[in-house]
């Protein structure tokens, strides 16, 4: 699928656009508002894009990132208060302008087996492997990006994975990136949901690049579905890495973190 010509675009997002009240803008960061960096703490949200977020909050109904981060680490990364955040795919929620997240207690009740796992294997050959891992609280990454022999990096994470999944813990693979997660059901999807009802939206876009994002898809297409939602449109950002899927089941497809801020853009106009 190719990239949209401006009036495609346009007529697109024009649901959202004719009742903004009453509609949900909703995406994903890494790889939709940010560039996907060899280190996660590297990632870093382009002014312009921030910006245009604190426009539309003034908007349109409801504004939120949806990502894989904690919800006050995402807020941070993208440095606009007036806007909701949920983290941890979906099991943390931080209200625009609030100064801590409801978290999911079932989520944070595993945080210290976590810690304790990731603690345990962080060992000498994982690091020669250069493989680092990331405290998200309930949930411990270990990302082997740009390490010197990543298919050695990943050979020894299947094994940590399935480690993991004896004692009882969930695993997520992402794009180079190994999540060891709480054994609880959580999701964009629920996030989506969570954010679409709260705010009373009739209409509602997510944009994501990423597999976990194919959960928000469901979720707007199950809105509409049910009728509580009149129009939801699927963004797929499309990149080198990202799974094939976010293309075939998009609305609308664009290229990259750029070809988003377009998508920002056409919303924002009045």
């Amino acid at each position: 699928m190719s990239a949209p010509t401006a009036g495609a675009l346009e007529q697109a997002l024009r649901p959202l656009r004719e009742d903004p009240a009453r509609a949900a803008v909703l995406c994903d960061i890494d790889g939709t508002l940010a560039p996907i960096v060899e280190r996660a703490d590297d990632a870093h949200v382009p002014e312009e894009v921030a910006l245009l977020l604190g426009r539309l909050a003034r908007r349109y109904g409801c504004v939120a990132c949806i990502s894989g981060r904690s919800a006050a680490e995402a807020r941070r990364l993208v440095g606009v208060g007036g806007i909701a955040y949920a983290g941890s795919h979906g099991a943390e929620l931080l209200a625009p302008g609030s100064g801590s997240a409801r978290v999911m207690p079932a989520f944070k009740s595993w945080e210290q087996r976590v810690r304790r796992f990731a603690a345990a294997h962080d060992t000498g050959e994982l690091r020669l492997l250069r493989v680092r891992i990331e405290d998200k609280g309930p949930i411990a990454a270990f990302h082997w990006r740009g390490v010197p022999d990543e298919e050695a990096a990943q050979t020894h994470l299947e094994g940590l994975a399935g480690e993991a999944e004896t004692t009882g813990l969930a695993t997520h693979w992402g794009r180079k990136v190994l999540e060891i997660r709480p054994p609880v059901e959580i999701s964009k999807g629920r996030a989506v949901r969570e954010l679409v009802t709260s705010s009373g939206a009739r209409t509602a876009l997510f944009g994501g690049d990423d597999a976990t994002d194919l959960d928000a898809f469901d979720a707007l297409e199950q809105r509409v579905e049910e009728g509580s939602l009149d129009a939801g449109v699927r963004v797929g950002v499309r990149s080198d890495e990202g799974p094939p899927a976010i293309v075939e089941r998009a609305d609308v497809v664009v290229d990259g973190v750029e070809g988003f801020a377009r998508v920002l853009a056409i919303l924002a106009e009045s």
